[in-house]
């Protein structure tokens, strides 16, 4: 069965006439050289047509320079594939300089990782026109095709395992197996766990400083001391006055993450983001030229592939339709629409659910409706996933773009965009409308003339900010990775029980190994994106709204912990392994990453003016309140500051007062917001402070901004002594080029 012999092997069960395969075939001798695998049904070998094919797509392999293998058991066919050596030649060749064999580029070279690179791009490519290993999978002329595990027991032992939690990443291990790609992964996924022990020590230290004024602070005193002042009903069946006292506890709750720490939290978390990012790539740097990938070229790697694959490849040029990217932005649009109306239907069940609970839960139906209004929030996410991942996957086909590297860019930045949407619109609405379009007390605004929209807590819409915050991020951190994890786990487990109970697992070792690497769990082409998305999501909760949630860095820091093994012990030990694939960066995410970090500048900029009470705490100390005048004021500024914040509400405006069982002797109630007593239309005050807070607005943004800029600048995002290595190689390579031209010449 070596060299050019025929192999000639009989795929049916014994008393079958069924067809032969007859291949050529040039096997290595060692059993684990073979690089991949593909797997047919051992039912498709009863038709004439599908083992014609198959027999055609094998020879097709070997003409390319590639050896094969047919095994079998009892219900699969397995076909193992390796490339020759020649075509490792083929694409020393086309990608190494002459003189690079003599240099680092030739240590650095990883043979094993880049002949399987080349054999799954072959196979996945056309071997005639209109036809792809996909199109013979969707035919059944084919199963699947997987990777083999094979050295990957040093990854094991020092990586993929939970006792390895707070031990350093072997990331040169990890290139060497699963190619630069992936280590380029958990190498910013290492520094992003690191970066958020600093971010997560302030912010708690942040959270914890609240307590210092827990029972301390002049505002939680008033309120729990106004026992005579009363709020308005929030909802159509409430029927009752509820002293503001009530809300003592609630009050000294809010001032935990609503203080004047928040301010420079979220001023600290600005420069953080910055600081993160322009470190993260001198660290790239660093990496990548120890790789000798600095100056690597990425459509040179996918030119070589095409070539090696075909020599008669034609180059696909650069295109651009005015047309299809007009209709693209349309549907992107239209998703973004259905994402909003998504946030929408969250409102529609925050108002419904509002009006069912005030009946059997009273004034705690406020907070009830804000929690299963979370859940709910976090079910939609799991559904828009899987809907808007299709979506950017069509979207992308349908601009054509020209290799993989480019189809992967395009599908990030619509997936990230309509991802983003998801996540973030319902905290968007919570923080900049939820309460502000409600009207006033005897005249709110109505859902379809029936039902009262939402308001915020009685304690401030901070408090709604917040729990929506930790329980969307609590359950996406601990929900997600226990189906991460829990769902491969049980699956493998489950396919290895039924193959070793119905006697499937063959006793020839080369066998066996391919039947556990089938019996894995599958992997696709986006496998390490979703990774990706995942840690991107979870960096824009840590950012984004991390005024209003200052736990956020802590909850990701003790998830990321969690994640690292979690994704090691995957792709180790419950996965398929992933096509290993060269880069130099981690590519339009860096992108996403300084995009996610604007944001959060703008957003925690308007949660702190339009969200907190910082702004209007800020003008009643220093234009309202005792210290006005006053500058020696003994006693808190703040003081009277919660009568001052509350507007007044004739309960006899009210249609419908006489409802109010036992209360009727109440002739004001008093609600949050800045209007006048007689007519209800917004007082002098409210316009003052909304323009202090788009004053705050713009100065913060600005001034966060600036800092972003200035670390931006004063750290190089390539280190000096990278660039100098650079520079010593391009320089030796001239120097060699002209000693062989000086030797050429004397000749």
């Amino acid at each position: 069965m070596q060299g050019d012999e025929s192999l000639q092997i009989l795929v049916g069960s014994e008393g079958d006439h069924l067809p032969l395969i007859e291949m050529g075939t040039c096997q290595p001798e060692a059993s684990d050289q073979w690089d991949c695998v593909l797997v047919a049904d051992l039912q498709t070998q009863k038709i004439p047509k599908h083992v014609d094919r198959q027999r055609k797509f094998l020879k097709n392999l070997e003409s390319r320079g590639f050896h094969f293998k047919v095994k079998r058991d009892q219900k699969k066919v397995f076909f193992g594939i390796r490339a020759d050596s020649g075509v490792i030649d083929m694409y020393r060749t086309l990608l190494m300089k002459p003189e690079d064999p003599s240099s680092k580029a030739k240590q650095s070279f990883n043979i094993a990782t880049t002949r399987i690179r080349i054999v799954s791009f072959v196979v996945n490519s056309k071997m005639r026109p209109g036809e792809t290993f996909e199109d013979l999978v969707k035919a059944g002329v084919f199963e699947t095709m997987f990777l083999l595990h094979k050295g990957e027991k040093d990854l094991k032992r020092i990586w993929a395992r939970w006792r390895n939690m707070f031990q350093l990443q072997p990331i040169d291990k990890i290139r060497e197996y699963f190619g630069e790609k992936v280590a380029l992964y958990f190498t910013w996924l290492g520094w992003y766990t690191y970066m958020l022990v600093p971010a997560a020590v302030v912010g708690l230290i942040v959270f914890l400083s609240g307590f210092a004024l827990f029972d301390s602070s002049q505002i939680s005193k008033e309120i729990c001391d106004a026992h005579d002042i009363f709020m308005c009903p929030l909802g159509d069946h409430s029927h009752r006055y509820q002293p503001l006292s009530d809300m003592c506890t609630f009050s000294k709750l809010t001032h935990l993450f609503d203080n004047e720490g928040t301010v420079l939290f979220a001023i600290f978390m600005a420069l953080w983001a910055t600081v993160f990012l322009e470190i993260w790539k001198r660290k790239r740097a660093r990496e990548v030229q120890s790789w000798d990938l600095y100056e690597w070229d990425e459509e040179e790697e996918e030119m070589a592939l095409e070539l090696i694959n075909s020599p008669h490849y034609e180059l696909k040029k650069h295109h651009h339709s005015y047309l299809n990217s007009t209709i693209i932005l349309i549907l992107t649009l239209f998703m973004i629409c259905v994402m909003i109306a998504m946030a929408h239907v969250l409102v529609v069940y925050r108002v419904v659910a509002g009006a069912f609970f005030s009946r059997f839960l009273g004034q705690q139906s406020i907070t009830a409706v804000v929690v299963t209004g979370a859940v709910v929030h976090y079910v939609i996410i799991v559904i828009m996933t899987k809907v808007n991942k299709c979506v950017a996957l069509k979207l992308c086909k349908f601009e054509e773009p020209r290799t993989f590297s480019e189809q992967e860019s395009k599908f990030t930045v619509k997936f990230f965009i309509l991802q983003f949407f998801a996540h973030f619109s319902s905290l968007i609405y919570i923080a900049f409308i939820l309460g502000r379009i409600n009207g006033h007390p005897g005249k709110s605004t109505r859902l379809a003339g029936l039902w009262k929209l939402e308001e915020c807590h009685l304690s401030g819409c901070m408090m709604d900010l917040f729990i929506q915050m930790a329980i969307i991020m609590g359950l996406k951190q601990t929900l997600s990775n226990c189906v991460e994890y829990l769902s491969p786990l049980l699956a493998h487990k489950y396919h290895l029980m039924r193959a070793y109970k119905h006697g499937h697992m063959s006793e020839d070792p080369e066998l066996n190994e391919w039947q556990r690497n089938y019996h894995m769990n599958s992997v696709n082409t986006f496998s390490l994106f979703d990774e990706f998305m995942e840690m991107m999501i979870q960096y824009g909760f840590t950012t984004i709204f991390v005024a209003a949630f200052p736990l956020a860095p802590l909850l990701a820091l003790f998830s990321n912990l969690v994640e690292i093994r979690l994704d090691a012990i995957k792709m180790v030990r419950l996965q398929r392994r992933l096509v290993p694939r060269k880069a130099k960066d981690i590519g339009t995410w860096l992108q996403v990453l300084e995009t996610i970090g604007v944001l959060a500048v703008i957003a925690n900029g308007m949660v702190i003016a339009f969200t907190s009470e910082f702004i209007p705490r800020v003008v009643y100390k220093y234009h309202y309140g005792p210290c006005r005048k006053n500058q020696t004021f003994t006693d808190d500024c703040l003081k009277n500051y919660v009568n001052h914040s509350l507007s007044v509400f004739y309960t006899k405006d009210f249609k419908d007062h006489s409802r109010m069982e036992g209360q009727e002797n109440v002739t004001v109630c008093r609600y949050r917001d800045y209007r006048n007593e007689h007519d209800y239309n917004f007082s002098e005050q409210y316009w003052f402070i909304l323009a202090i807070r788009l004053t705050f607005v713009i100065l913060f943004e600005h001034f966060a901004l600036c800092i972003k800029l200035i670390a931006a600048w004063f750290v190089p995002d390539v280190p000096q002594a990278v660039k100098n290595e650079v520079l010593k190689e391009k320089y030796k390579r001239i120097r060699e080029r002209m000693c062989f031209t000086s030797r050429s010449t004397d000749v």
